[in-house]
């Protein structure tokens, strides 16, 4: 199947608890996750008398379920020998911590990775904090929203992500992972996840991307109350223009989400110029003053839902803070403690 020029060697994704081979060793499996974008994919890799895992899932009653389904079957009632982490978001480490304490899998991360995740599954909060409270006001949140969400318990990370254990083994930027017969290069990407752990073999074609380079969605790339002034745009931009570097046609990236591909070379133009080209539309819609919550339509050039709000107002966040830290728009605080941002004159 071929799509914008992409191609997918793979049209049909494994069944719930199954496994698909999709290269010498690397087994694909899917997980479910509750939202519309509803899986992420996790891979197998085969180390003779054990399995490293690649991403988890999230914690819940019928991922465990499943996992232990595709441990017993596709698997063949080998042990996982450690699990792999590309980066700290529910859905790709939500079950690390059951595999390191219920089955005795060491866990292999990046340092920020281990540090966020075990930093937020400790941060259990029954009200949104005045931090995050006091950010959404600056953003410029809906009102009726944020009257909404004052009343509400907040998502929590330790609702889906199963408490870490002490200890792991770190993955740097340089480093060589052994893993289905193969040396893998390790490269960290950002903007999406902090230290985002990303794996290219040096013996075939594989790319373990995680959620830093996705077929036919661009990862949600977010500012919040932890860290309000960041500029993970620039950080995206940056590690897109390096990994650009490595990509080659052939590469069949295995990715977090969607179908895996080829056709890397131009994905990663796509990835870059997608974001160089909503930064150029949200520019031109600040000859007024706007806040975050009023400049979704440039950038997402479709409605956006309740559902889907809080993610489009971080992304919102994002960009505007990178046009402001590069000197392309101004701010200034309303008396209602909301940024208005403007185009520089």
């Amino acid at each position: 199947m071929n799509h914008a020029g992409l191609r997918y060697p793979f049209e049909v994704p494994p069944a719930e608890g199954e496994a698909v081979e999709v290269a010498d060793g690397v087994l694909w499996i899917r997980m479910p996750l509750p939202m519309a974008l509803d899986h992420v994919n996790c891979y197998a890799l085969d180390e003779g008398d054990h399995w490293s895992i690649v991403d988890t899932g999230f914690d819940s009653k019928r991922s465990r379920a499943i996992w232990q389904a595709v441990l017993g079957g596709p698997l063949k009632g080998k042990p996982v020998g450690r699990v792999i982490v590309t980066h700290h978001h529910p859905d790709h480490i939500g079950l690390a911590g059951w595999m390191q304490s219920g089955i005795g899998a060491p866990l292999w991360a990046t340092r920020t990775t281990w540090l966020f995740a075990r930093m937020l599954t400790l941060d259990a909060q029954d009200r949104p904090a005045p931090e995050t409270l006091a950010f959404w006001q600056a953003a410029g949140m809906d009102l009726d929203i944020l009257e909404k969400r004052k009343q509400e318990r907040p998502f929590n990370f330790a609702d889906v992500v199963a408490p870490l254990p002490l200890g792991f083994q770190r993955l740097r930027q340089g480093d060589v992972l052994r893993a289905a017969g193969r040396d893998w290069d390790v490269h960290i990407g950002n903007g999406h996840s902090p230290e985002h752990a990303t794996f290219w073999s040096r013996d075939d074609n594989l790319v373990l991307s995680g959620d830093q380079i996705l077929p036919s969605i661009s990862p949600n790339i977010g500012v919040y109350a932890t860290e309000p002034e960041a500029d993970p745009v620039a950080e995206w931009l940056e590690a897109c223009e390096r990994l650009a570097g490595l990509a080659r046609e052939d590469h069949l990236v295995l990715g977090g989400h969607k179908l895996p591909f080829t056709g890397l070379p131009l994905r990663m133009k796509q990835l870059i110029e997608n974001h160089h080209g909503a930064l150029a539309r949200l520019e031109a819609y600040l000859d007024e003053p706007k806040t975050a919550g009023e400049v979704f339509a440039p950038l997402f050039k479709r409605r956006i839902g309740e559902g889907e709000y809080g993610l489009a107002l971080v992304e919102a966040v994002a960009h505007l803070n990178h046009l402001h830290q590069t000197a392309r728009i101004t701010r200034e605080m309303r008396d209602d403690g909301a940024w208005i941002w403007q185009r520089k004159r």
